[in-house]
């Protein structure tokens, strides 16, 4: 594989075309009987598809420092991982390997189009898209995921083999980095061709191998920890109550033995606990903790540029590639807008332009400053939160 010079282009189009077609023929019935359940194939789902990167791109790609990309070696029952930045050299690799390249769509906006591709889904829930190389016979080995997943086939073909239900619990092969399965039941295989897609659902056992040269297209989904919500939830309730909310035990019975806790007490402070946990709140807690990520730190100078060119005549904004947004319709008719963690309230006149946004699409400035006359607060607040690019 030759190492080629990755393609730049100004920003994200919003194609039309791209969101009409979608990858899934029936959305409703997808999530119904497929989503975080059982595998789906879908054969031919881009009949027309052209890899918007080629290998020698992606080579490109993982020679640059700030790339997250890792290389996987197989020799016979031996795995090796390997950490990018990488040089011409390490691409030449006499046994199996694939090359890994970690959010593609951040750094080309072409790649950034298959993200509206999945027609389903919340995109919030979407995380990012890796884009992996391998050589015949290449793969990473037998693994699981704890997300969803569609590996949209790219140049070549590849084999996929499904197997076995997996969770915390399932055996792994001793290795200090890759996370493999000990064993592996393969209970279904797919020979996949440039445009069919297979989705994995999160615990299912997956293998991919290489049939000669090929690329993958690995559309991930995220999903917040529990621990994270329980976290932000109860971070919540703790800024809401005073401190002359106690605990209490009217109409209680005498205590039965010096110093001893009855089991009434817990019950007691339990459901105590439970009816404020129940009580009606804002939700706002959620939307922040969805849309928390690792942008990186808004560079001050870079910030006042943005805002400069926010008021130039014929200015566009889209959603920076880094960022995570999504916005949520209030009951008293406001929108809340989410982005990189943070929230602010907005007016649902601009339920559209949010939308939009967040669906990739490219926007005049003029256009949404029309539709209220908060639209420029908001476009700023975007801005400074490191949510918006502006040409």
């Amino acid at each position: 594989m030759t190492p080629a010079t990755p393609p730049t282009r100004p920003g994200p189009s919003g194609s039309p075309e791209v969101a009409a077609r979608g990858l899934l023929p029936d959305p409703a019935g997808f999530l119904e009987r497929h989503w975080q359940r059982e595998p789906l194939l879908i054969r031919g789902a881009l009949a027309d598809f052209q890899p918007p990167v080629s290998a020698g791109e992606l080579a490109g790609l993982a020679m640059e420092a700030e790339v997250e990309s890792r290389i996987v070696v197989r020799r016979d029952q031996d795995w090796e991982l390997r950490h990018g930045p990488f040089d011409a050299g390490d691409f030449d690799c006499p046994d199996p390997w694939t090359l890994l390249v970690q959010g593609v769509d951040q750094l080309l906006p072409e790649v950034a189009e298959l993200r509206r591709l999945v027609n389903g889904p919340p995109l919030w829930r979407l995380d990012d898209i890796m884009v992996s190389y391998a050589s015949d016979g290449g793969g990473v080995g037998p693994h699981f995921d704890r997300y969803d997943v569609f590996l949209l086939q790219g140049e070549g073909e590849r084999i996929w083999r499904l197997g076995q239900r997996c969770d915390e619990h399932s055996a792994l092969l001793p290795h200090d980095e890759l996370c493999l399965l000990e064993d592996f039941e393969c209970q279904a295989e797919y020979r996949l061709q440039c445009g069919d897609v297979l989705y994995v659902p999160p615990g299912v056992a997956h293998w991919g191998i290489s049939c000669g040269e090929s690329t993958c297209f690995s559309i991930g989904f995220r999903a917040p920890r529990l621990a994270d919500l329980l976290s932000r939830w109860t971070d919540v309730r703790l800024e809401q109550l005073g401190d002359h909310q106690l605990f209490g035990d009217a109409c209680r019975g005498p205590a039965r033995r010096p110093g001893e806790i009855d089991p009434s007490d817990i019950d007691r402070a339990v459901a105590q606990l439970r009816a404020l946990l129940q009580a009606d709140s804002d939700p706002q807690w959620f939307g922040e903790v969805i849309t928390e990520g690792q942008p990186p730190d808004p560079d001050r100078e870079v910030i006042d540029a943005l805002l400069v060119a926010l008021s130039t005549p014929g200015a566009r904004v889209c959603l920076s590639p880094e960022a995570r947004l999504a916005w949520q319709a209030l009951p008293d008719g406001d929108l809340r807008v989410f982005v990189n963690g943070h929230s602010q309230r907005c007016a649902p006149a601009l339920t559209d332009t949010l939308g939009a946004l967040c669906d990739g699409q490219t926007l005049p400035v003029s256009t949404i400053l029309d539709q209220h006359e908060s639209a420029g607060a908001v476009l700023e607040f975007l801005v400074v939160m490191g949510g918006l690019d502006v040409d």
